[in-house]
């Protein structure tokens, strides 16, 4: 199983609205086939696996291991469980039940009904954290949600500056930090950050300095007052979250949210109906602290840097417990999951 999660793990940036599946098949002990999904709306992980297997007359005395339950229904590919059951694989040991409401068990009851053994329950605590993207959507019916800054030594974010005085923003992490940033953009579905932080600091929100897709990015702009830079004129998509207008000009999409009271809870939905699994916030101290005092977050990674400024601006107010951390260079990255 723990196989499977390594190989699941592998579709992170790609397989997405689909969860990350691997599937290993083993026959006495020894695996002969293996494989993950590795892209949203090709073939899935027991397809891979099975299809991998040379010799197929093995299968029949074998065991299919699978990190989310088989699938039960059509969609863009036929269901799983009916290949396994094709298959005449006698036993599927499954990790974690599938909480899409088009699967939910059903999968492992027609592979039951087929007289295949079935396992379920192994190792379902890191199935789940490996899968918290998808679990989340589909239970909480929300994007996952993902806190991201970087503070000095003694707690802040930047100097304090205007977009007039054209002076670039604090550089705090180094550059292998800042490629592992890139590289945690390219693994979410969208990006996000505030009208103070698009103005000043005009960022582009790509993942530039990784080998992967751009997230979709969104900007929350309450007045519409952001009205030149990288995130509406460079031609990639941008959503912008605001309370005067909604329309579609060119690459940039306006949506319309008038009550100031869920405004962040109404961007969440809308990711949610929009099929946004994911969302990873940039910034900055206003945007992230009104996601912290509302309770909207499920993950927060923070750096910390070595240098002290004194004075500027003042990281978010944020009290939760560190789960774990690791230096990268002089910078302190630490981890932290809501409950």
């Amino acid at each position: 199983m723990k196989r499977c999660f390594q190989l699941a793990a592998q579709g992170l940036g790609s397989a997405s609205p689909n969860p990350l599946v691997g599937s290993v098949v083993v026959h006495e002990g020894r695996i002969i086939g293996e494989g993950y999904h590795r892209q949203h709306g090709k073939a899935h992980a027991e397809v891979n696996a099975i299809g991998a297997v040379k010799d197929h007359a093995l299968l029949r005395d074998s065991t299919i291991y699978v990190n989310l339950e088989p699938c039960a229904h059509f969609g863009k590919t036929p269901p799983c469980a009916d290949l396994i059951i094709r298959s005449g694989i006698p036993r599927v040991v499954v990790s974690n039940i599938d909480p899409f409401a088009e699967v939910a068990g059903k999968g492992i009851a027609r592979m039951k009904e087929a007289g295949i053994e079935v396992v379920t329950g192994v190792l379902d605590s890191e199935g789940s954290m490996l899968n918290r993207r998808f679990f989340t959507f589909h239970r909480a019916q929300r994007a996952y949600t993902i806190l991201k800054w970087a503070q000095t030594a003694d707690r802040y974010l930047d100097h304090h500056r205007k977009a007039e005085d054209g002076l670039e923003a604090l550089k705090i992490t180094g550059k292998e930090s800042n490629r592992l940033v890139h590289r945690w953009r390219a693994e979410e579905d969208a990006i996000l950050v505030g009208r103070n932080t698009a103005q000043l600091d005009n960022p582009k929100l790509t993942a530039r300095l990784w080998n992967g897709k751009d997230p979709l990015r969104l900007l929350i702009d309450p007045q519409l007052q952001y009205t030149s830079g990288h995130l509406l004129d460079d031609g990639n998509h941008t959503w912008v979250f605001n309370a005067l207008e909604s329309s579609i000009q060119g690459n940039v999409r306006r949506i319309q949210l008038q009550n100031p009271e869920t405004f962040l809870h109404d961007i969440l939905k809308t990711l949610y109906n929009e099929g946004i699994q994911s969302v990873i916030i940039e910034g900055g101290t206003t945007t992230l602290q009104g996601f912290i005092d509302h309770g909207l977050w499920d993950e927060a990674r923070v750096f910390s840097g070595s240098k002290c400024i004194g004075e500027g601006v003042q990281a978010p107010r944020f009290d939760a417990s560190s789960t774990y951390s690791q230096q990268i260079d002089e910078d302190h990255l630490q981890f932290y999951f809501r409950a």
